[in-house]
């Protein structure tokens, strides 16, 4: 039986620019599901801790910030819409220098234990979809579903270049292939929840698939999963 009023916990996790955000969305839409795009959260506490100035090298004063900041996540035409401290920073979080800022504020402990527990607030009655680095292996570590969702670096900086471009900003392939690798060293390397598939997690390579291949993959292993529990005594 399910042991979540609302459903099950999906988790997906994954390296830098694997689809995880895309797929977070449409499974969700798919099921029913909320989905908590825990990487926004992350990108959003980055910026406020640039725009304020705060030394990350100063614990104390990064935890003294992290106390008092609020972020929400919200639908809006289809649409999420990220506000931090009030204001809508949804476009202003999806820079490739956010990208880099956020993997080294990801890091720090007080970021991490701000915004951890108010993930595990907002998924706790299950339904939800999250995505992010440690979500199978720190948020959620008894998830009912667990993905581990890769790509080539060659791949995901192809998608990544096209994204930035598409958004008006000068890249070449090579350079978003650099932040793509460095994006991946600091995740891995980090000595506080480092990116790492969970042992539980179904590992899915997203590199010659469509997304609609990899959605209709993981839509018929939740639904399994969620028939098996329901069925259960």
């Amino acid at each position: 039986m399910l042991s979540r009023p609302d459903g099950i916990v999906i988790a997906i996790d994954g390296p830098s620019g694997a689809g995880k955000s895309t797929i977070a969305r449409l499974l969700a839409a798919r099921l029913g599901y909320i989905q908590i795009d825990t990487g926004a959260m992350y990108r959003a506490a980055a910026l406020l801790l640039d725009c304020a100035g705060v030394d990350l090298g100063d614990t104390a004063a990064v935890g003294h910030f992290c106390k008092n900041i609020d972020i929400q996540l919200e639908a809006v035409s289809g649409r999420q819409v990220v506000r931090a401290n009030g204001m809508d920073v949804t476009d202003q979080i999806r820079t490739a220098e956010m990208s880099l800022l956020t993997s080294r504020t990801s890091t720090l402990k007080p970021v991490r234990e701000a915004l951890l527990k108010s993930q595990q607030q907002m998924g706790r009655r299950g339904g939800v979809v999250l995505e992010g680095r440690d979500i199978g292996t720190v948020v959620f570590p008894d998830a009912e579903m667990k993905f581990y969702l890769s790509a080539s670096v060659e791949e995901r900086a192809r998608r990544r270049c096209e994204e930035l471009t598409a958004k008006g900003e000068t890249v070449t392939l090579e350079e978003t292939t650099a932040d793509v690798i460095e994006r991946d060293r600091q995740d891995s390397e980090r000595d506080l929840a480092p990116l790492r598939q969970a042992d539980d997690a179904v590992a899915v390579d997203s590199s010659r698939l469509t997304i609609d291949e990899v959605l209709a993959l993981m839509v018929k292993m939740c639904r399994n999963k969620i028939s098996d529990l329901e069925s259960s005594p």
